[in-house]
């Protein structure tokens, strides 16, 4: 049984209060029977909160795509969620993870942006490509508002898919460059840390093998949802490595082959 609109706004305001305030609450799913699309409609109902108080949408994200993250949710079906101006971060800008995060994690991923919009149902992966302007190297600082990463699936989903905060590289053109089998290698505080490639932007079904076909997979969900994706925005296409935990004073590098290098500073 579906929620009511109350509930849905009550759980999607206290997700909002928790959000600003740093603090979290008991999962979602051990206080009611949530469906799917009743996450999903709490999750927008987040975002609204945060638009109404000044934020602007400028993409979307993919979120559960790699394996340890399924692993722990016993899921194999990728989520998303929305990115506002908030959460952006470029090359050279340090990332103030202590002031606005509550228990962040890092994970290195292949950023899109848009030249033209993505309506689904039907977009294939040539579409992805012909739509896209250019691909950066990008990290994604996942966070969560419920107590101690103790969520499910549909927890996730209505907290926005644990967004927190990303920062992505010199955009480049996407042609001329494999991204299935492009290697990644992430980097932290001057240490090897974890290696991935394309092919592991979606482990679980469907295999999607490609960032490219995560996008997508994205279009086509969203248009589930009545959403599309929009020219400008930016798209991050799911994680190629595992989470990181990471504090202030850490740093981080990724470098995808053929798409180039991006440092952040954590503080």
């Amino acid at each position: 049984m579906a929620l009511t609109e109350d509930k849905i706004r009550f759980y999607g305001d206290a997700l909002f209060q928790a959000l600003q305030t740093r603090t979290t609450l008991k999962p979602l799913t051990s206080q009611d029977n949530l469906t799917v699309d009743d996450a999903y409609a709490i999750s927008k109902h987040m975002i609204a909160c945060r638009v109404e108080a000044g934020e602007r949408i400028i993409g979307k994200k993919i979120g559960v795509t790699s394996a340890p993250v399924q692993d722990m949710l016993n899921v194999r079906t990728p989520d998303f969620g929305f990115l506002t101006d908030a959460m952006h971060y470029e090359q050279g800008q340090e990332m103030p993870i202590s002031s606005n995060l509550i228990q962040p994690r890092a994970e290195g991923e292949l950023a899109f942006r848009l030249a033209k919009d993505l309506t689904g149902p039907g977009i294939t992966a040539e579409d992805v490509l012909a739509a896209t302007d250019s691909v950066m190297p990008c990290f994604e600082v996942v966070d969560s508002r419920i107590d101690n990463w103790q969520i499910k699936y549909e927890d996730t989903v209505a907290d926005n898919a644990s967004s927190g905060l990303y920062i992505v590289g010199e955009p480049v053109s996407p042609r001329g460059i494999d991204l299935a089998t492009a290697e990644m290698v992430v980097e932290k505080n001057g240490q090897f840390l974890s290696r991935g490639s394309g092919v592991e932007a979606l482990t679980g079904e469907p295999k999607l093998g490609t960032p490219v076909n995560c996008v997508a997979w994205l279009a086509n969900t969203l248009g589930h949802y009545g959403i599309e994706l929009q020219a400008g925005d930016v798209i991050l296409s799911g994680s190629l490595v595992p989470l990181e935990p990471v504090v202030s004073g850490d740093h981080m590098q990724v470098t995808i082959a053929g798409v180039g290098t991006l440092g952040v500073q954590f503080v």
